[in-house]
């Protein structure tokens, strides 16, 4: 990796793998500088720091629960990690494995940060007016970025001195030193001209996932009211994560699972992925069993 190039991250795991797979093909497909940047996966499985602190306590807003490095999100932390993984030099953005470019990405890689040491979305709803925002997608100037330690940092929500929620969503941050991005370069499952980075960002209905049982935990915050929040952490104390958790739905909108498809099947015809790799991830639950059908309906991308 040249260090004078501006990295792409993509954080996942075991069950988000093909997703980075393919996230990474449509970063390099749907650019016209593909060569002037460099995108890098960081997998749960390779970080110690991580992979040591399973079935430990840590601070969740508020609350106490188990760290599992087998769960669906458990690749979170590794936001933090790109500029340590840069010498703290240039410039990174970080993306979930369920994150899908439709534009050029290079537009945003040259950015005028304005002296901003991130760049980034508000979350949507009651949390983004609470002051979250969303680390899904982060543009980064990693020197103004030395406080980011993630090792010691995620060490911090066993010791609960750092709440992951506060972490995640970016509310340690010093103040002014978030400039907003607009919502095309992290659009939450939706899709239209104007979309440049799409986010299968609702676990539920991720396109590859229809039909598989459900593999995540959802939040498990208590709240009073509305009372799902309650009865859902009684129904996981007695049945365990996962026992009537449901299945995955189809995504609401067509356009979005023929996007990711028809980005798939390109990956196996460039090689990129073997079929063969494919049926072990449907195998593993990873990837919905119909996929080779999906894809032998779908026309080809516009180039």
């Amino acid at each position: 990796m040249s260090e004078s190039k501006p990295t792409i991250f993509i954080q996942t795991n075991h069950r988000q793998l093909l997703g980075a797979v393919v996230s990474r093909y449509s970063l390099h497909r749907n650019s016209a500088h593909s060569a002037e940047f460099d995108v890098r996966l960081m997998e749960v499985g390779q970080q110690p720091f991580l992979l040591e602190h399973e079935g430990q306590t840590y601070l969740r807003d508020g609350d106490k629960r188990p760290w599992l490095n087998d769960d669906l999100q458990s690749f979170t932390p590794l936001r933090f990690l790109p500029p340590e993984l840069m010498n703290y030099q240039g410039r990174a953005l970080v993306i979930d494995p369920d994150v899908f470019a439709a534009g050029d990405v290079w537009d945003l890689l040259q950015r005028d940060m304005q002296g901003h040491a991130i760049v980034c979305r508000p979350k949507s709803g009651n949390k983004g007016k609470r002051g979250a925002y969303a680390s899904s997608v982060m543009l980064l100037d990693c020197a103004q970025l030395t406080h980011w330690q993630t090792a010691k940092n995620f060490a911090e929500m066993f010791s609960f001195e750092r709440d992951y929620m506060d972490w995640v969503s970016l509310k340690l941050e010093p103040k002014g030193s978030i400039a907003p991005l607009e919502a095309c370069w992290n659009d939450f499952d939706h899709l239209d001209q104007s979309t440049r980075l799409l986010h299968n960002t609702k676990r539920k209905t991720q396109p590859w996932k229809t039909g598989l049982p459900v593999d995540y935990r959802p939040a498990d915050t208590f709240r009073l009211f509305p009372p799902r929040h309650w009865i859902r952490r009684a129904r996981r104390a007695l049945f365990g994560d996962y026992r009537f958790a449901g299945t995955y739905k189809r995504h609401p909108d067509p356009t979005q699972e023929a996007f990711f498809f028809a980005l798939l099947k390109e990956c196996l015809d460039n090689g990129i992925l073997s079929e063969a790799q494919l049926r072990e991830e449907m195998a593993s639950n990873h990837v919905r069993h119909d996929a080779l059908q999906v894809m032998e309906l779908l026309p080809p991308l516009a180039a």
